[in-house]
């Protein structure tokens, strides 16, 4: 396994250098794509226990802990526990409740972030200490064995933060057009409307590179306006239908994006890991397009990131960058918080 640490640097930027490496280079090994973003998991809560595995990455080995009250230190402490299996409900994400998690209070100085109140939040959002517990606790590496296998064998990144501080669509934005428009949280209206930024899709387009969006529920890609012009139509695909034949006959856009299914249905349960989802339902996913690809006569020519949006509420021991982030379009995200988008959020899995 080769591991890297790449600080705060958007997916967006390195995937537009290596789409760049395709259109400019013919001879990049390099040809094609492959983006999954996975739903709400933390990296200490999904592969902070890898470190047992190999103790180079920045996991976690049952020390670390947190106080029931960030502010005393002689309150009950939550040490660290890797017995995760199902969740049910929702720990806290919004941009309010990542910023208890981070700093402990609403006082966002401190450099670097204390990261002290992952325990707190719970317990001030749902007056139990139950999900106190469950937000201190990660999977064994048994328990996500696809997960545990890619890790011993390809390159993971163990310093890769959320975008912004906030919960799922805003930082499903950055993903593919490197901001959310001033979004920091997710307001129907405004999804609906759609977000009018340019995105990769734009320059993949322009550059004259292909690329796909494969299916199972509603693409939430669609969110972008410039993705929802006729033009664009045939670039959506379902992905039971089109995905493995597409890999199968080697003909996998440049620039190929894997959504999951976010709801259950009565046929099919949802595979996004988004809790209260079965982790199970996404390790079998994974696997699913990790040997379509394996399988395809596009394997040599592929690079596949496995991604989350954020981190879901879960514990993360690694501090999160506060100081001397950009604004990459300098908008001011709503009141009452008029964040300026100069922090990140909480560390996630980059694989």
């Amino acid at each position: 396994m080769m591991k890297v640490k790449p600080t705060a640097v958007s997916l967006l930027l390195l995937l537009l250098l290596h789409l760049r490496l395709i259109a400019c280079q013919p001879t990049s090994p390099i040809k094609t794509i492959v983006v999954v973003v996975m739903e709400n998991r933390s990296f200490d809560h999904m592969l902070g226990w890898m470190k047992s595995l190999n103790p180079e990455i920045n996991g976690v080995d049952g020390s670390e802990y947190q106080h029931i009250n960030a502010s005393d230190p002689t309150s009950q402490k939550f040490f660290m526990n890797n017995q995760s299996v199902y969740v049910d409900p929702d720990p806290g994400h919004s941009f309010q409740a990542i910023r208890e998690q981070i700093f402990g209070s609403e006082n966002t100085s401190a450099d670097p972030a204390p990261m002290n109140g992952f325990a707190q939040q719970p317990l001030s959002m749902t007056g139990s200490i139950n999900m106190s517990y469950e937000v201190m606790n990660g999977f064994n590496p048994d328990m996500i064995s696809v997960y545990k296998t890619l890790v011993q064998e390809f390159a993971l990144c163990d310093r890769w933060f959320a975008s912004v501080p906030a919960s799922t669509q805003p930082n499903r934005l950055y993903v593919h057009s490197g901001t959310s428009h001033g979004a920091t949280s997710n307001i129907a209206k405004l999804l609906i409307k759609g977000y009018p930024q340019r995105t990769i899709f734009d320059n993949i387009h322009d550059e004259g590179l292909s690329w796909g969006i494969y299916f199972q529920n509603i693409p939430a890609t669609l969110f972008y306006q410039s993705l929802r012009k006729l033009k664009y139509v045939f670039n959506f695909h379902p992905y039971g239908l089109q995905f493995k034949d597409h890999a199968k006959k080697g003909k996998l856009p440049n620039y190929t994006v894997i959504e999951q299914r976010y709801f259950d249905s009565k046929l099919e349960p949802a595979n996004d890991d988004h809790p209260s989802h079965d982790v199970y339902q996404g390790q079998m996913f994974i696997k699913e397009v990790y040997e379509a690809i394996r399988a395809s006569p596009q394997w040599n020519e592929t690079l596949m990131v496995i991604t989350y949006d954020e981190h879901g509420g879960y514990f993360d021991h690694v501090p999160t960058p506060v100081r001397g982030v950009p604004s990459p379009d300098g908008i001011v995200g709503p009141e009452p918080f008029n964040f300026t988008f100069d922090r990140l959020g909480v560390r996630h899995m980059e694989k």
